[in-house]
């Protein structure tokens, strides 16, 4: 495939290497195994720009699964382009395969490019309970993506369903759980302050340290600390 090419033809060892320490690759890390090519991002993305028009649907998927980060990166990012051109079909299509690789969606930030731009979108006049699910399975990535996609929600306004799943993950145990949803409740704050406070004041002694730092971030210096004092 001439996009797979491409790709190789862009690898930097070094970056790889610097890479594979940064997204935690390490024995017993949360990416054990995953490999690098040291490709940036905005060199991906400038692959997807010229090849999503080329590469279907189908054939995404084949780089979907393959064992280089940034080959998975750059074939859910193609998804994400052509799920925002695509058909009701097609975008149906996308979504199925999505969900049916979660398990190559093995990185947060595989997660917080597509989730809220594939996922979000497609849910937002339609039943939500796959959220739920997702959230339930003994699996981080299929985790982070129930709540992450709540960003698109939240970007209109609807705030229900990312304030349950914070609920929800309240006693999760990761790191990267109580950052994803520090983040939407950050983003809910900057949309209705009072929503979030709501949220602050009921559960503030049960929040992870690092959930509630993420949250208060954009609150006045004396209300951060406040709630730092409070937990």
């Amino acid at each position: 495939m001439l996009v797979l090419e491409k790709l190789a033809s862009l690898q930097n060892p070094e970056r790889a290497k610097l890479m594979a320490r940064y997204f935690k690759t390490g024995k017993g890390q949360y990416a054990e195994g995953d490999t690098f090519w040291g490709l940036s991002n905005p060199q991906v993305r400038g692959i997807v720009k010229e090849y999503y028009k080329q590469v279907s649907i189908e054939e995404v998927t084949a780089m979907v699964e393959h064992s280089i980060h940034e080959v998975r990166a750059c074939g859910l990012l193609m998804w994400v382009e052509q799920f925002k051109k695509g058909s009701t079909i097609q975008r149906s299509r996308i979504v199925e395969l999505y969900l049916s690789h979660l398990d190559y969606i093995n990185n947060w930030d595989l997660v917080d490019l597509t989730a809220h731009f594939i996922l979000g979108p497609w849910l937002l006049d339609k039943d939500r309970d796959i959220l739920y699910e997702l959230a339930q399975r003994n699996h981080l990535w299929s985790q982070r993506v129930a709540i992450i996609t709540c960003f698109a929600f939240i970007r209109k306004g609807q705030f229900t369903d990312a304030i349950h799943l914070c609920e929800g993950f309240l006693t999760h145990r990761h790191d990267l759980i109580h950052k994803a949803t520090g983040w939407m409740l950050r983003e809910i704050g900057k949309r209705d302050e009072l929503v979030l406070k709501e949220f602050l004041d009921e559960h503030v002694l049960k929040m992870p340290r690092t959930m509630l730092r993420y949250a208060i971030e954009k609150l006045s210096p004396a209300e951060r600390k406040a709630y730092l004092l409070a937990k």
